[in-house]
């Protein structure tokens, strides 16, 4: 019933495996087979899954499921819980759980009628409700919306998402991540040029560092004490305004008023009101996750400034105090359609300078739709099938 077949593993950026899996919770380098019988799934962020009956030879029923990408990534790639139902006969193949062996990673499956569909393809309807895959992007956005808003500011207003970040190796096992837009340059599991293990945001040896700065001393506690219990994604909750607009492929929304432009987070529905009628912040704000934010307009760029944060993470496994302070920068470049945001953050109870970064947004390929979260990564579900 399995089949194990071994595979070099090269992961371009280290950092997002670690965001999702804490990097030790699939054998990535192994792959097993499933001859299944569907049974659910679930699009959910901030993992989808898929569950599937197994019958051995002796006819007793296994049950099983394999975890899949985020719902607002699936939907963005074509996938929809109509390719899949219930009752039809699968074939997995997947990366098994280490210490779970009713758990897996999804790498492919197999149709009855031929149908395949890899972890990071993307696929359009065709004839007669066949799929097809698309080697890129299978919707180019457009949009004739005017560059101006009436009273002259710049239109930001919108529904917005990064390009969509895609392992070389479509079963998602190897190969390195690299832009969608880019796929076509390199063979399934092709590894790019730039892979590499450099240390995050600095050179190889030195001091570790976090957004071109080091941490103080009591950010390197925190930082070393860090577990994958304490990821906030683990628990349906927003890291940061900094790290949670384009992680993992989110479709944002924004929303220009008189006194006011509202940003809306597309995996867990984080939501910040930027004031534009506010010179400087309140004395008395509620500290929260989203903080408080007010604006102004320089020229064509929105500078947004923010504080009253919550203590939580900036970027996990870095900390944030309730010193957090943040300034971004927004400007749109009405050539490309693109949205780049510049970043400052200053903690002085967890960083020693300056944490900065900058990320672009694009006209997006799919509706604003957070949709529901449940993390299950923490489940054995080889327990919960002996109850």
């Amino acid at each position: 019933m399995h089949r194990a077949i071994v595979f070099l593993i090269v992961l371009t950026f280290p950092q997002l495996a670690l965001a999702h899996h804490g990097g030790a919770e699939y054998a990535l380098n192994q792959t097993v087979e499933f001859k299944a019988k569907l049974t659910r799934i679930d699009l959910i962020n901030p993992h989808s899954w898929l569950y599937f009956d197994v019958t051995d030879k002796d006819g007793k029923v296994s049950h099983h499921r394999c975890e899949m990408r985020s719902v607002h990534v699936l939907r963005r790639s074509g996938w929809t819980s109509d390719l899949f139902p219930v009752g039809q006969q699968i074939t997995i193949e997947a990366s098994p759980n280490r210490t779970d062996p009713n758990s897996c990673y999804l790498q492919t499956i197999l149709f009855a009628d031929g149908t395949r569909m890899d972890r990071y393809g993307q696929y359009v309807k065709a004839s007669k409700g066949s799929l097809q895959e698309v080697r890129g992007p299978i919707v180019a956005p457009k949009s004739n919306r005017p560059l101006r808003r009436p009273t002259g500011e710049p239109n930001i207003s919108g529904e917005w998402a990064p390009e969509q970040v895609v392992m070389v190796d479509p079963r998602g096992t190897g190969g390195g991540l690299v832009p969608l837009t880019q796929l076509g340059q390199y063979k399934p599991g092709e590894r790019p040029a730039n892979a590499g293990g450099a240390r995050r945001g600095g050179p190889a040896t030195g001091p570790r560092l976090y957004g071109g700065t080091e941490l103080t001393e009591a950010g390197e506690k925190a930082a070393a004490a860090f577990k994958r219990d304490d990821n906030p994604r683990f628990h349906c909750e927003s890291t940061s305004i900094v790290f949670d607009w384009t992680f993992d492929g989110p479709v944002n929304r924004i929303t220009q008023n008189k006194d006011t432009i509202v940003l809306e987070y597309g995996q867990f529905g984080l939501k910040r009101t930027v004031y534009m009628n506010m010179k400087e912040h309140p004395q008395n704000v509620k500290p929260t996750r989203a903080g408080h934010s007010i604006g102004r307009w320089e020229s064509d760029t929105l500078v947004v400034d923010t504080v009253g944060f919550l203590p939580g993470f900036l970027n996990t496994p870095v900390r944030n105090s309730d010193k957090l302070h943040v300034v971004e920068q927004f400007s749109l470049d009405p050539n490309k359609m693109a949205l780049t945001r510049r970043y400052v953050a200053e903690d002085p109870v967890y960083l020693k300078g300056k944490y900065t970064g900058s990320d672009t947004v694009f006209i997006a390929d799919a509706p604003y739709n957070p949709g529901k979260c449940q993390e299950l990564n923490f489940i054995d579900y080889s327990k919960q099938q002996k109850r």
